[in-house]
C-alpha cells in the first residue's frame, strides 16, 4: 500500500558565529561546534521528546581527524541526546549543509521519521590545507584529459569560469567589495544576529603560583567582514591561482569555521507539539557539470529545483547564492538573469565566510531567520557550486 507523501517543516533553525581559519574557533573542536548547535535547535522547542529524533544528519565537507568518528553521532551525544537519536555523517563537499536538509525532509515526507535535525559542521582550522589531511588523488585522474579538470584547484575552476563568461577583475571585485558591505550592514541591524547562537570560548593560560587560569570569551558575531575593505584595496591584491588572472583572495570566499542546525518536523510533530513552523521544505535538485568549471553548478540545479517546485525565479523573494568565488557567483547571476537586490542580501561567503560542509545549513538559518523578519519572503533558495564538478539548489516557503 504506497502512503501519500506529506510535507516537511523547518520549525528551528541556528548556527554559530563563522570565524575566520585560525581565528576566534581556531582552538574549537568541529564536533564540539557541532554539539553546542545541536543542543540549541532542540532547546528552540520546549518540551520536546528528544528520544523521538529519528536522525540527526550532519554534513562536512571533510570528515576525518578531528571531524572525523561519524562526527554527527559524537556531535549529538556531546549536546546530551539520548543514545537512542542515531547520527550519520554525509559528505557532499560545499552542499553537504543543505543536503542533509533535504535528506531529513525526505525522511519525514515519506512518512518515516516525525522530528529530524539537518546540521553542518566544519573546522578549517583543524585542517593543514583545503583538501584535508591528507590528499591522495587517484592517478588514473592524470591519464586523460576528460578526467584530469578532478585535480584542479578550486581556484583555477573560478579562473576558468572568469575567461569563458567573460566575468573582469573589476566586476569581480565590485561584487566582493558589496559583499562585505551588506554583512557590516547586517551586523550593525541584528540581522545576522538573530540566527546565531554566541558560543563561549574558553582559553587556559598559566596563572600566578602555578595555577591555570580561564579566560572566556563570548563569540556571537561574524569575524569575516572587513570594515576597511575598499575597491582600491581589492584592487591592489594580486592573482593568486594564474599568473595573469583575475581571481584573488578578496574576491574569494574566506576558509572558515562554524556550524549550524535545522530542526524539521511532520505536520503530525508541528500539532502535537504545538509549534509555529517557519517554513515548508519545497524541493531539492543536485547536478553535475564539468569540473573544470565546477562553479557553475547552480546553473544547471536551480533550474531543476524551481521545476520539481512548480516554481519560477520571479517567485523567489531571498536567494542565498554561495560565493565560493565572484566569478562563479557572478557567472551564475548572469547565465540565469538573478535580481542582484534578491541574492545574498546580508552579504555572502566573501565576507561572512564558507565553513564548507556547514555553509548550507548555515545558509538555511539565515533564510528562516529572514522569513521570521520579514513577511514578504515567501520563498527562499540556497544554492552553491561543488567540487569537481556539481551545483545545488534548495527551496523553502514561509508558512
Amino acid at each position: 500500500m504506497s502512503k501519500q507523501i506529506q510535507d516537511a517543516y523547518i520549525v528551528a533553525a541556528t548556527r554559530t558565529p563563522v570565524g575566520k581559519k585560525g581565528g576566534m574557533f581556531a582552538n574549537v573542536r568541529p564536533d564540539d561546534m557541532l554539539a553546542h548547535v545541536l543542543r540549541a535547535v532542540v532547546d528552540a522547542v520546549p518540551g520536546l521528546d528528544e528520544t523521538e529524533i529519528g536522525d540527526v544528519i550532519t554534513g562536512c565537507a571533510m570528515p576525518e581527524a578531528e571531524q572525523g568518528m561519524n562526527v554527527s553521532r559524537i556531535g549529538l551525544l556531546l549536546a546530551g541526546l539520548p543514545n537512542t537519536v542515531p547520527g550519520v555523517t554525509v559528505n557532499r563537499f560545499c552542499a553537504s549543509g543543505v543536503q542533509t536538509v533535504a535528506d531529513a525532509a525526505a525522511r519525514i515526507r515519506l512518512g518515516e521519521a516525525d522530528v529530524m535535525i539537518a546540521a553542518g559542521t566544519e573546522s578549517m582550522s583543524a585542517m593543514p590545507q583545503m583538501t584535508g589531511n591528507k590528499t591522495s588523488i587517484n592517478p588514473a585522474v592524470f591519464a586523460n584529459d576528460e578526467n584530469r579538470a578532478i585535480a584542479f584547484g578550486m581556484g583555477l575552476t573560478a579562473e576558468k569560469v572568469a575567461e569563458q563568461w567573460g566575468i573582469s577583475r573589476e566586476a569581480q571585485d565590485a561584487f566582493a567589495y558589496q559583499s562585505h558591505q551588506r554583512a557590516l550592514a547586517a551586523i550593525q541591524t541584528g540581522h545576522l544576529s538573530a540566527e546565531i547562537t554566541p558560543y563561549t570560548v574558553r582559553t587556559h593560560v598559566p596563572g600566578e603560583g602555578g595555577t591555570v587560569k580561564v579566560i572566556e570569551r563570548v563569540c556571537d558575531t561574524d569575524e569575516g567582514p572587513r570594515p576597511d575593505a575598499s575597491l582600491e584595496k581589492l584592487a591592489k591584491l594580486r592573482p593568486v591561482f594564474a599568473a595573469r588572472g583575475s581571481v584573488t583572495a578578496g574576491n574569494s570566499s574566506q576558509m572558515s569555521d562554524g556550524a549550524g542546525a535545522v530542526l524539521l518536523m511532520s505536520e503530525a510533530a508541528v500539532k502535537r507539539y504545538g509549534v509555529t513552523p517557519i517554513a515548508r521544505f519545497v524541493s531539492f535538485s543536485v547536478a553535475g557539470v564539468p569540473p573544470e568549471v565546477m562553479g557553475i553548478g547552480p546553473i544547471e540545479a536551480i533550474p531543476r529545483a524551481l521545476k520539481a517546485g512548480g516554481l519560477s525565479l520571479e517567485d523567489m523573494n531571498w536567494i542565498e547564492l554561495n560565493e565560493a568565488f565572484a566569478a562563479q557567483s557572478l557567472a551564475v547571476m548572469n547565465q540565469l538573469g538573478l535580481d542582484p537586490a534578491r541574492v545574498n542580501p546580508l552579504g555572502g561567503a566573501i565576507a561572512l565566510g564558507h565553513p564548507l560542509g556547514a555553509t548550507g545549513a548555515i545558509r538555511t538559518a539565515t533564510i528562516m531567520s529572514a522569513m521570521q523578519r520579514d513577511p514578504a519572503v515567501r520563498y527562499g533558495m540556497v544554492t552553491m557550486c561543488i567540487g569537481t564538478g556539481m551545483g545545488a539548489a534548495g527551496i523553502f516557503e514561509r508558512v
